[in-house]
């Protein structure tokens, strides 16, 4: 299963357009789609730090991340940063 991250500051718009396949790109065609987490953040900026923060994460971490299991999440970064 693909996973992506972006902003967005109407995410149920947002949404629509994934699930009608208007917006294009990786979702167009794998559909339909499925929210498995959000955040809300106080600046736009942070938001984009956050996402490409998230984007570099290995898909285990992406996988702890939506399971809310933070101390994985800990322990993956831990882990690559000692390699």
């Amino acid at each position: 299963m693909g996973r992506t991250t972006s902003v967005t500051d109407d995410l149920a718009t947002r949404l629509e357009h994934h699930q009608a396949g208007t917006l294009g790109g990786y979702t167009a065609k794998r559909r339909p789609v499925e929210l498995v987490f959000a955040c809300e953040l106080p600046t736009r900026l942070e938001a984009l730090e956050r996402e490409r923060q998230i984007k570099g994460w290995s898909r285990a971490k992406k996988e702890a991340l939506i399971a809310g299991d933070w101390q994985r999440i800990h322990e993956l970064g831990r882990l690559s940063r000692a390699s």
